[in-house]
Formats: structure tokens, C-alpha cells, sequence
């Protein structure tokens, strides 16, 4: 059975929450693979008075298509206030 794209969300979130123990804030991508889902998610690394100094991870989690994590990656690092174009 073919994995959706909910479900590959759904299995990414929950796996990198379990693995890295951070919460995940956002969905930011989700893109079909041969292998199966590269979701990209955002996770807060560090809580800041004021929020908006919370330091803010991106992360790559390849799901393969048996549903299972095969690999994750942190790509990236910001301050949520900044705000403007984001390479990942």
C-alpha cells in the first residue's frame, strides 16, 4: 500500500519529535521521492524571552514508502524573527 502524503506527515512529525525530544512547530514541505516522502519540518530548539528570539530548527526527514524514518537531517538554524526568504 502506498503511503499518502498525510500519513508520511503524520509518521515524520511523530518519529523526529521521539527522536530529538524538541516540539515540532511546523510542516514547512512535503515532496514524493522514489523511495518514498522528503518532509521538511520546522522544530523549536531553544525558547527565548521574547518569543520571537526562539531559536528555530529545519529539519529533512526522508520517509520511505513502508512508512518507516530512514534518515533526518537538521538543514538549518534561525531566530524566529527572522523572517525573510529561507533557503532550504
Amino acid at each position: 500500500m502506498a503511503l499518502t502524503c498525510s500519513q508520511a506527515i503524520k509518521k515524520a512529525r511523530t518519529e523526529l519529535h521521539d527522536m530529538i525530544g524538541l516540539e515540532i512547530s511546523s510542516t514547512i514541505g512535503a515532496v514524493p521521492e522514489e523511495e518514498g516522502w522528503k518532509i521538511t519540518l520546522e522544530a523549536v530548539e531553544k525558547r527565548s524571552i521574547p518569543d520571537s528570539m526562539d531559536i528555530l530548527a529545519i529539519y529533512e526527514v526522508m520517509v520511505n514508502a513502508d512508512g518507516d524514518v530512514a534518515e533526518f537531517n537538521r538543514i538549518k538554524m534561525r531566530k524566529r524573527i527572522d523572517t525573510d526568504d529561507i533557503d532550504i
